[in-house]
């Protein structure tokens, strides 16, 4: 069945909500969400948002910080751009029913949170459950516009664009038409057709064992936008967050930063704080410093973990300023006022992305991408704290202005698009090669991908990686899909990006740490790398 409407965004979380909200005043939306609509790395987000609100801030330094951060590889122009942009939109977040915490504190009229990287207090929170207290605002207005359907447990498979219907002239601009849509309850795939697609789909931290992310961040917008022939940049700097709990039952339960902005000091086992040996900022420093202060540190004792002390803060003030960490905390046996926290990094946040300008708009017209799953240049090689929800509204709102000002997007309603085609694919009895495949990938990103690197270790991933993508294309033209082959396929194909951009990259620097090429090299490296199909 082919469904029209004027707006397709596929994704849930704060970056495609924004837009369809605001797309919904000119046209029908329609939201795609792989799981309930709920279910975003939005939704786990617990740190908040940094926007310049506090009579001390300015946004020279929220800029500065930003750029610091970013290690020498931001956009000035784009950073320039969201920071200066970014209260308007937090405002925005406000009058649509966002209710971050209040100032009771500190003397402001919001309690502003101080986090790694950041020389003032500045990010908007809802307790410890930013996330989630903003994805619950943005559906409940969401629900209030009559032009925007929701479609949950909708998986989108590939995009559909004009070079997919007919032969385009050489040097022509391809232009996206809608995409292919598997519906998991109904095992059928839809034809979405719209004037628009915005890609908000999220990360791909499932890439590694270890990670801070729900298990829908399988790189799904990445892969589809990789094989629809857009560029994708800078994926080598995947950012590991420092401090998640480690507990044998615990499941990737992230220990916000916020904690180290309330004093939190980070000690090895015996009790020894270290981070004033790697960074002047000590236990604030910024996450990449962190994570790799923490990583050698692990190295160096050969324990699995260190330990995140907030024993100084009294337990009236934990249980108010991090109500859901201290209680889930607790659930494990630790008292976080008198108990340290075991933690240790996992995979976190990708910085790279589909490439797109300050619009969202992409190399393929009436494609644009916004979110953890556009690289944009406003994080650099490594991104500031609570910067990530900031984007995703400047973004979303540029794109939506674009897309007023753009001419009719009509041109393209003749073409017929054919329906979706199983060819002679027939069910799978072996379900074990899915399970198998995606075990495999997760264990060689980890070890030879992680936060620490080596051009060893790279080439060894990327042959392991290219052979289970060849298993897996076979697999998927054999069988017909099921949400776990194509969240397999996306894994495979962004682990394998990864590993592409962290081979070209001949340095070290932010997120990406070679031990072959330790130092910054600014002379052939102060530039993106970029990988697209075909080329």
């Amino acid at each position: 069945m082919e469904i029209q409407t004027d707006f397709l965004v596929l994704g849930s979380g704060i970056a495609g909500l924004c837009f369809a909200i605001k797309a919904s005043a000119t046209g029908t939306v329609a939201v795609v969400t792989k799981k309930e609509k709920i279910e975003s790395n939005t939704n786990y987000s617990q740190g908040g948002i940094a926007a310049v609100t506090g009579e001390h801030d300015s946004f020279a330094s929220h800029i500065r910080d930003t750029l610091e951060c970013g290690d020498g590889l931001c956009s000035k122009d784009i950073v320039r751009m969201v920071v200066t942009e970014g209260p308007e939109r937090t405002r925005e977040l406000i009058t649509w029913g966002v209710e971050f915490t209040r100032g009771e504190i500190y003397a402001s009229e919001f309690d502003l949170g101080k986090e790694g990287g950041h020389s003032h207090r500045r990010v908007l929170h809802a307790d410890d459950q930013t996330g989630r207290e903003i994805e619950r605002a943005l559906i409940e207005k969401a629900g209030d516009q009559k032009n925007i359907t929701i479609y949950e447990n909708h998986f989108a498979v590939n995009l559909i664009c004009e070079s997919h219907l007919r032969e385009l002239p050489e040097g022509a601009e391809d232009t996206c038409l809608g995409a292919y849509v598997f519906d998991t309850m109904n095992n059928y795939v839809h034809t979405f057709r719209a004037r628009f697609v915005m890609l908000a789909t999220g990360g791909s931290g499932k890439v590694y064992l270890i990670t801070t992310n729900p298990d829908i961040a399988t790189g799904d917008g990445i892969a589809m936008a990789y094989r629809a022939g857009t560029e994708i940049s800078n994926m080598e700097f995947i950012q590991f967050h420092p401090t998640c709990l480690y507990h044998p039952e615990a499941k990737s339960f992230l220990i916000s930063e916020a904690l180290r902005g309330e004093g939190g000091i980070l000690r090895l086992k015996n009790g020894t704080p270290f981070m004033e040996r790697y960074h002047p900022m000590k236990d604030l420093a910024p996450r990449d410093i962190v994570a790799r202060a923490i990583d050698a540190e692990l190295k160096k004792t050969g324990d699995d973990h260190v330990l995140l002390d907030m024993s100084h803060r009294s337990r009236q003030f934990l249980k108010k300023r991090f109500p859901a960490i201290y209680g889930t905390c607790l659930q494990f046996g630790i008292d976080m006022a008198v108990d340290a926290i075991p933690v240790a990094p996992a995979a976190h946040y990708q910085c790279g992305g589909v490439a797109i300008n300050a619009f969202g708009e992409t190399n393929i017209r009436r494609l644009f991408a916004c979110g953890e799953v556009a690289c944009s240049g406003l994080h650099g090689a490594n991104r500031l704290a609570s910067n990530s929800l900031l984007e995703a509204v400047v973004i979303a709102h540029r794109a939506y202005s674009r897309v007023c000002s753009m001419a009719d997007a009509g041109g393209h309603d003749h073409l017929s698009i054919p329906p979706w085609n199983p060819g002679g694919a027939t069910p799978s009895d072996e379900s074990v090669l899915v399970s198998h495949n995606w075990e495999e990938i997760r264990l060689c990103m980890s070890n030879y991908v992680g936060i620490v690197r080596s051009d060893k270790r790279l080439e060894r991933a990327w042959r392991r990686i290219d052979l289970i993508c060849q298993e897996i294309n076979e697999y998927y033209w054999n069988f017909t899909i099921t949400a776990d082959l194509l969240e397999l396929r996306n894994l495979a194909a962004v682990a394998k990006i990864i590993i592409e951009c962290a081979r070209m990259r001949k340095e070290s620097r932010g997120l990406h740490y070679n031990i072959d090429y330790p130092e910054r090299d600014d002379i052939n490296w102060r530039k993106d790398t970029a990988v697209m199909k075909g080329r």
